[in-house]
């Protein structure tokens, strides 16, 4: 009996010991497979559908004197108005899953305008670069003379001007605009733009018709949420090396589990033209106390060649390069020279930013992109895709409208995308897959070890015990010797007797 309760403790033990070693183990099996994304599953779902209300704020950069800018070469005076807010609605539409452990989508975001959030309205008037008027005059630059003089004649005959004046909704959704209507007409099929109207956000408030093919974690968990395919396409054609055309990154929704602080995560989006790395900046604690990592773009991403030689894949064309703080995307918007950066010119020379008169100072907190993540899971917890839309214009001496145009980056807009908190129900699960699997972790392995511990001192007090006992009738002989002499003593008896 004492041998198996000696066996059974030891037992007991070596399995508190395994609690100890793999319990986190099996953990992140378990969300492994419940995070997979397959038909009917609840992570399924949330992607496809998520229940949030992701919130898009917009700024407009309106240029009060044009006239004063032109004529007399005054520097640009903007007034950033907004924001003007925009509730989105998101959902994964023509789900397709494959074998080789992917799914394909068609991406929707529905955009509606909340005026009791915003500062104005969307009928608000304001004054803007006409983008795609000075981006065909930049284009020209290079062209021959007589082409220059021609486009000058065809935008004095149409009343083309450097300037717009606009609705705020008109620049963020569609106007018509002569110069693409014209082009639109003259225009070989081949070459023709695939829009007829100008704005900002055209035909993104719906639908989107690209393509995006992502891994479900089902073959291999490490590739989960990440593109595989873009429009067909397993990579971008634009830039110098494998690695820069890579897109190999996640759309920002979900990322691979188990994220470290030495992770990098990417994100790829197509406006963005190229994958924007995102590295830790500090721990967090999330709505409902959920703590989490976050995460952010390097301070050098946008960096010139010279000071982050790495980007010289981002400069197929040779020098001259973007200059540090500003990323080209004119590869992905028909030649337009369009230039990102952080919103205020953040990250950037703040010789652009006094360039023109209206904008402050950045400030981090307000316009640095960053994403809080949930490393354990790879779910975003809170995030904020900030970044300002700049065009690089030219001056172009033979096209009267802009030969007074000095060359300058001139701001467009910024937006913010993103959430503020994840819904009760989601910060609910994640609580559980947080919290509960520690406290069970040493709970268990603990009352396990404790049982074990228990049950061995029982079987050594048996054995102690035991041993006393058998020790104590040892050393007393006197109860073992009085039958012997009374035997002795009759068997005398006897012999006088006889």
């Amino acid at each position: 009996m004492i041998r198996f309760v000696v066996a059974a403790a030891f037992g007991i033990i070596v399995l508190g010991v395994i609690i100890v070693i793999f319990f986190p183990f099996w953990v992140k099996l378990v969300i492994h497979h419940e995070i997979i994304l397959r038909k009917g599953s609840q992570a399924f779902g949330w992607w496809a559908k998520p229940p949030v209300e992701p919130i898009m704020r917009v700024y407009i950069y309106n240029v009060t004197n044009a006239d004063e800018f032109l004529n007399n070469g005054s520097k640009p005076i903007l007034d950033e108005l907004g924001p003007y807010v925009y509730v989105e609605t998101w959902e994964k539409k023509n789900l397709t899953f494959h074998d080789n452990g992917t799914i394909t989508f068609n991406q929707e975001k529905i955009y509606i305008f909340d005026e009791s959030q915003s500062v104005g309205s969307e009928d608000d008037v304001v004054v803007v670069p006409n983008i795609p008027m000075l981006s065909a005059t930049s284009q020209s630059k290079h062209a021959a003379r007589f082409l220059r003089l021609a486009m000058a004649s065809i935008m004095d005959i149409l009343k083309i001007k450097p300037f717009v004046e606009v609705t705020v909704g008109q620049l963020l959704w569609g106007y018509e605009d002569p110069l693409l209507k014209l082009a639109k007409d003259v225009v070989p099929k081949e070459q023709k733009l695939p829009y007829d109207k100008f704005g900002l956000l055209y035909k993104k408030n719906g639908t989107s018709r690209d393509n995006v093919t992502v891994f479900t974690g089902a073959d291999d968990i490490t590739k989960y949420g990440l593109i595989d395919k873009f429009n067909g396409k397993s990579h971008m054609t634009h830039y110098k090396t494998k690695q820069c055309n890579s897109l190999k990154g996640s759309d920002g929704s979900i990322f691979p589990p188990d994220i470290t602080k030495n992770t990098t995560l990417y994100v790829y989006d197509k406006d963005l033209c190229r994958r924007l790395p995102l590295v830790y900046v500090k721990d967090i604690v999330g709505a409902d106390n959920i703590p989490g990592y976050r995460f952010s773009p390097p301070k050098n991403v946008f960096a010139s060649v010279d000071e982050n030689p790495a980007n010289d894949c981002f400069c197929p064309h040779g020098p001259p390069c973007s200059p540090s703080g500003f990323f080209n995307v004119s590869l992905c918007q028909y030649d337009s020279p369009v230039l990102l950066s952080f919103p205020h010119f953040y990250l950037a020379d703040d010789k652009y930013r006094t360039a023109v008169e209206g904008i402050s100072p950045p400030d981090p907190e307000k316009h640095q992109f960053f994403l809080d993540i949930q490393p354990l899971m790879g779910a975003p917890l809170r995030a904020k895709a900030r970044v300002q839309l700049n065009l690089a214009v030219s001056q172009v001496v033979d096209i009267k409208q802009v030969a007074t145009f000095p060359d300058i980056i001139f701001p467009i807009m910024w937006f913010e995308e993103g959430l503020d908190a994840l819904p009760k129900q989601m910060t609910n699960l994640m609580g559980l897959a947080t919290t509960v699997p520690p406290i069970a972790h040493v709970s268990l392995s603990s009352a396990v070890i404790i049982v074990g511990l228990l049950l061995l001192l029982v079987a050594i007090w048996r054995l102690v015990r035991g041993a006393h006992r058998l020790s104590s009738l040892q050393l007393a002989p006197g109860h073992m010797g009085a039958p012997q002499r009374k035997e002795k003593d009759v068997q005398m008896s006897n012999v006088h007797k006889n």
